[in-house]
């Protein structure tokens, strides 16, 4: 059955023509300049003539009249019109013989072949660009392109990643990840259960519904922490339209829903520690560490304009400290204007830094971004989130390290008085924010003032 599906794949790339021209149906990020910095992020290119063009099987032919046959075989309904559509396949809603709904993730046709060519062509014009401009440094998109791309046109080891993460974080109970129908996968289609939401970047969509923007930005900031902080496995493509939110009928929470699972990033331990080490400098605007753990990850002399990007904040920000004030809209400015006045320097760092940087870079803006429609960035409980996956992360490693009883208690004890001067602080910034706070706040002071 599972090779039967497969060939949807060709039926696809029929009835997808009309729809790969249309905004409502094609993913924004395979275009234009985004489609570049996605490129610079490691998603390797496909090129705009080949997307065009995938019409392997005539509508209203025979070959086309027989495998719409086919899918009868499978499925009760199958939509023509998919729910989107990008450079390397489309999705599909439908519905199983035995009832159950799913959602058809089929590749488009010679995209396999079609990649090596795109690839190579992309070798091509990075050498001649770099032959011209000699300080061009961006080669190493074709070595994380090589090493991607494959991974992204296997969809059963999508299917394994949606898996494993959905195991890893089993403890978040708002996190809904599709299960996998294995038995109707194949790695160039993927079945798995339909799940629909608004999109994470939707303010309104969640006004409308009585969604909490506070709380899913929290819990997102939760859940990208613990990916990256704590497990080194990281879903490297959290745009709008892979990351939903709906809330639940039955019990009125807000489940945060994760899809397209092609593409993600592991973190070695030595990288982890360190990448843990300066985000707690950072936040503590602790300068030495932020130097020395800048300087460990590759950016040398450049470690202020890494802290930067980074954080999305100016330098006297780092300095101050970034959980003391939100983006202003000057700071904001600043920020694009120094990024094109410091374009060579940051060539120079994005050739410097590991590579498991490059998409954890990507992943940040793409984060950054929701947290700016949603109004929520820079919020004090992101940071805290952070610290306290940073502070589990960096204990774990340390107990894991030492073969003494009495350091492995030692390092336990501090691990939790840390959390502990956290949820203190957490539950100050709660009773501050909260209106039996200000009651609180406003009751001592009266009390203060009537004692003179």
């Amino acid at each position: 059955m599972a090779r039967r599906a497969l060939k949807l794949a060709s039926l696809a790339a029929a009835t997808s023509g009309i729809y790969l021209y249309g905004n409502k149906f094609l993913d924004p990020n395979d275009f234009g300049v985004v489609r570049v910095g996605r490129a610079i992020a490691t998603t390797a290119v496909i090129t705009y003539d080949y997307l065009t063009s995938l019409r392997s099987v005539p509508y209203g032919s025979e070959e086309y009249d027989f495998l719409k046959s086919q899918i009868k075989e499978l499925f009760v309904s199958f939509e023509d019109t998919p729910l989107g559509a990008a450079s390397l396949a489309q999705v599909h809603k439908a519905v199983l013989q035995d009832g159950r709904t799913v959602a058809v993730k089929i590749q488009h046709p010679k995209v396999q072949a079609q990649s090596s060519k795109d690839i190579l062509l992309m070798e091509v014009l990075l050498l001649v660009v770099k032959q011209i401009f000699p300080d061009f440094e961006f080669m190493w998109l074709v070595e994380e392109a090589k090493k991607n791309l494959p991974l992204e046109l296997d969809f059963l080891n999508e299917g394994r990643n949606a898996e494993k993460v959905a195991h890893m974080l089993k403890n978040f109970d708002f996190l809904k990840v599709p299960r996998i129908y294995w038995e109707l996968s194949t790695r160039r289609v993927l079945l798995m259960e339909f799940m629909e939401g608004g999109q994470v970047n939707d303010r309104a969509y969640m006004e409308r519904n009585g969604i909490n923007v506070n709380e899913i930005s929290r819990n997102l900031g939760k859940l990208y922490s613990e990916m990256i902080f704590v497990n080194g496995f990281v879903h490297c493509d959290p745009h709008p339209g892979n990351v939903l939110v709906k809330k639940c009928p039955a019990s009125g929470k807000a489940h945060i829903i994760l899809l397209d699972h092609g593409l993600y990033q592991v973190l070695s331990e030595s990288f982890r520690m360190d990448y843990c080490r300066l985000w707690q400098a950072l936040i503590k605007a602790d300068m030495k560490r932020v130097q020395k753990y800048s300087r460990r990850l590759g950016a040398g002399d450049l470690y202020p304009l890494f802290a930067c990007m980074l954080t999305a904040r100016s330098w006297e920000s780092v300095n101050r400290g970034i959980d003391r004030s939100p983006v202003s809209a000057s700071e904001d400015v600043e920020i694009r204007s120094n990024a094109a006045a410091y374009l060579p320097q940051i060539t120079q760092l994005l050739n410097n830094v590991p590579r498991q940087m490059l998409l954890l870079l990507k992943t940040n803006d793409l984060l950054r971004g929701i947290e700016s429609a949603l109004h929520t960035r820079a919020s004090a409980s992101s940071f805290l989130n952070m610290s306290r996956c940073c502070i589990r992360a960096v204990s774990t490693y340390q107990r894991s390290k030492s073969h003494s009883l009495y350091r492995r208690a030692q390092i336990s004890l501090a691990e939790a008085l840390s959390l502990w001067q956290i949820n203190l602080y957490e539950l100050f910034l709660w009773l501050k924010g909260s209106r039996l706070g200000n009651w609180v706040i406003a009751l001592l002071s009266r009390m203060h003032h009537s004692t003179y």
